[in-house]
């Protein structure tokens, strides 16, 4: 269950199976504004803000174990043996996620790191924590799902992919929307709650909407996908250098927030920082989404290497220019003040690192090609070696 396509490989070939895995993407990109926008109009905006931040930063990290699942599905499962393995694969690690946010919630821990080491004011920490708990089902949902899409777009249901998300972003909003009105909960807890009740329901829609693409992996051997069965120790093998990329990647985050944390206006820097991210992040959505399309269009003998590269290569430039044209425009003042809803005063902390951050739209569609090529050849280890020096550069 291939769908990478005989012949030649047209950019309109590509648009198609990719477009939906875009989609998908940017409206997961879609949320991270829309909790700033909700956050930022509640109470005490500018604490709840820099909560969000901080426990936001958190969550991305627990998830590092799992995120890659995505990508391993896409490679890897292809007959019933491998669909079993990788799903008790994948149920193993998102128990290992799960507990990772448990020991945060031990007291003993969450002190010296929270009100110790980020020497965070008090009531942003007390915030964070009861945040934690709220994220508590949020690693297992995320690999799960992750596990599904995978195996979904193994089997080209990139559509069905992006309509899950649909009802993630449905879900989150109307949590988004409804728990303000309904009750006083901090405005870092409302965006908790929405992101994990979103991720949750968007598992349950995947496995859904998998049923017929699973229920055709069971019913093929491995003899008749043509693919050498792969015990755990070599599933392992091939994924650990991809847990530890994300790992490495992802823990940039963590970093950056406590090195505002610590910097010059701290409070002020953590309130705007998600929100800055958030817009980076819409426009790297859609390069970060086309990893798993060039893997599964580049073809095992990397034969359409050339034509994904181009079509990467003009995404890159298109979607760069979309991100400067906002913030080197007073387009800058509509997204941060009117959308966003930051005051003047925090906009202003805004604009810098949004200028630092043009190039990446571009450069996130050149290291998902590349990174589809690694992976291809199995060769993960290096994937993991560029990302650590990457955040070796970032520190």
């Amino acid at each position: 269950m291939n769908p990478a396509p005989r012949g030649t490989l047209t950019s309109g070939t590509i648009a198609r199976f990719w477009s939906p895995l875009a989609a998908t993407w940017v409206m997961m990109a879609l949320e991270g504004p829309l909790i700033a926008a909700t956050i930022a109009r509640l109470p005490e905006a500018k604490i709840n803000l820099a909560s969000h931040g901080v426990v936001f930063a958190i969550a991305i990290l627990v998830e590092a174990p799992v995120i890659m699942l995505l990508t391993a599905a896409t490679a890897l499962v292809r007959d019933r043996e491998s669909y079993r393995k990788l799903r008790l694969f994948t149920h193993g690690l998102n128990v290992l996620a799960t507990l990772m946010v448990v020991v945060l919630l031990v007291p003993a821990v969450f002190e010296p790191l929270f009100s110790g080491l980020l020497a965070l004011p008090r009531e942003v920490a007390d915030i964070i924590y009861g945040a934690l708990w709220i994220y508590l089902p949020w690693p297992g949902a995320i690999g799960y799902r992750r596990f599904i899409h995978g195996v979904m777009i193994a089997a080209g249901q990139t559509r069905q992919v992006a309509i899950g998300t649909v009802f993630r972003l449905v879900a989150m909003a109307g949590t988004a929307f409804a728990l303000p009105a309904l009750t006083d909960l901090h405005g870092a807890w409302v965006g908790a709650a929405a992101l994990t009740t979103g991720v949750c329901v968007e598992a349950v829609a995947a496995r859904i909407m998998a049923t017929g693409s699973i229920r055709r992996m069971l019913a093929t051997s491995p003899e008749e996908s043509g693919v050498a069965p792969m015990g755990y120790r070599s599933i392992l093998a091939f994924y650990y250098p991809l847990a530890l990329t994300s790992l490495v990647a992802l823990a940039t985050h963590p970093i950056l927030t406590f090195l505002v944390g610590r910097a010059r206006d701290p409070l002020e820097s953590l309130a705007v920082l998600p929100v800055v991210h958030s817009l980076s992040f819409l426009f790297r959505a859609t390069g970060l989404s086309y990893q798993e399309a060039a893997i599964a269009l580049t073809g095992n003998d990397l034969e359409h290497r050339r034509p994904v590269g181009r079509f990467a290569l003009r995404m890159g430039l298109a979607t760069t220019a979309g991100y400067a044209l906002i913030v080197l425009t007073p387009l800058f003042e509509v997204w941060f003040e009117v959308v966003s809803g930051l005051t003047p005063e925090l906009s202003g902390y805004a604009r810098i690192p949004s200028l630092v951050l043009i190039p990446l739209p571009a450069l996130s569609f050149w290291l998902a090609q590349q990174s589809a090529i690694m992976v291809l050849r199995r060769r993960t280890k290096a994937i993991t070696m560029a990302t650590a020096l990457g955040v070796v550069a970032i520190v």
